[in-house]
């Protein structure tokens, strides 16, 4: 079973988020990638690296993903998911972001083989029991703004 959790901004530990997803908008659309290793869609983001701060996850993980040259980041707020496969349960922390990309480069450089760009969340999600929850909290976002 996998849950969902949302959290303010300034509720857990800046070292316990592990990931940056970003939901981003080009020309009035939500821009959705595809692994170059799948044949389903996602939302742009990704893992931390080592001494890097969760919004320069964000910023690199959007160019590399999208090609966005150009964006404003936008923390919405901070997530988890929780995996329990009924022995246990894990607990994993990421950012959530909105970003508005006014430049994206025509070339793809990293594991994206395409993006795509949707009025509403796609039906092929690489993360089914996770992503519509996020898209969700995006439009709730949004509407506050």
């Amino acid at each position: 079973m996998i849950k969902v959790n949302f959290y303010g901004l300034a509720t857990k530990e800046d070292s316990k988020l592990l990931f940056a997803v970003i939901m981003t908008k080009f020309n009035g659309q939500w821009i959705y990638v595809r692994h170059r290793d799948r044949n389903t869609w996602e939302i742009p983001g990704g893992h931390r690296e080592e001494n890097e701060s969760i919004d320069d996850t964000a910023s690199r993980e959007l160019f590399e993903e999208t090609g966005a040259t150009k964006f404003k980041l936008t923390p919405i707020c901070i997530y988890s998911v929780v995996r329990d496969n009924n022995v246990n349960s894990v607990e994993s922390f990421g950012q959530l972001y909105y970003s508005e990309v006014e430049t994206i480069e025509s070339q793809l450089h990293f594991e994206i083989s395409k993006i795509k760009l949707f009025y509403d969340i796609p039906e092929d999600l690489t993360y089914p029991l996770i992503q519509p929850f996020l898209h969700k909290k995006a439009l709730e976002f949004l509407k506050e703004i």
